[in-house]
């Protein structure tokens, strides 16, 4: 099942899109209950431009573990044009459960702008950067200001 699992993830890899889906779901009929596989189904189909498989696949993967930060993360992106609350909620969940999180603390200022909420996405902003200063360059303009001190991560977990 391994080496399934792992064919699957090498022909995604190469765009073999329907090789990795046949390897993908081969798993899934020995273990329907492969939070990996029901994962790959999905950025399989995130990447064929399937949305709506894709997001069936991830929340296959988090009914069987609700945590799975990849999962989460790649709902939250595939979600994000569409429902902006729900990309925010997800996010906040995955970077409550780590606070080291940087890219998805990323994600979230950016949505939090979306919605107006520049307090809060500066404070999420300051997060991503300080949990991965390499990220700064991605960081809109507005909230680079190097003066401002950066926030904790409590203070930004805690404001809605």
């Amino acid at each position: 099942m391994e080496r399934l699992l792992q064919a699957g993830i090498k022909q995604g890899e190469n765009k073999d899109l329907s090789g990795a889906t046949r390897s993908f779901r081969q798993v899934l009929d020995l273990d329907p209950a492969n939070k990996l596989a029901w994962y790959n189904l999905g950025v399989v189909a995130q990447k064929d431009k399937k949305t709506a498989d894709a997001r069936a696949a991830y929340d296959k993967a988090l009914k069987i573990d609700p945590d799975f930060e990849s999962a989460l993360y790649n709902k939250a992106i595939l979600i994000g044009t569409s429902d902006t609350d729900q990309e925010i909620e997800i996010l906040q969940h995955i970077v409550d459960a780590n606070p080291k999180a940087a890219t998805a603390y990323l994600h979230l200022g950016q949505a939090l702008t979306k919605k107006g909420r520049d307090g809060e996405a500066e404070d999420a902003f300051g997060l991503a950067v300080r949990a991965d200063p390499s990220l700064r360059q991605l960081v809109p303009e507005q909230f680079r200001n190097p003066t401002s001190p950066a926030p904790t991560a409590t203070q930004a977990g805690t404001k809605r």
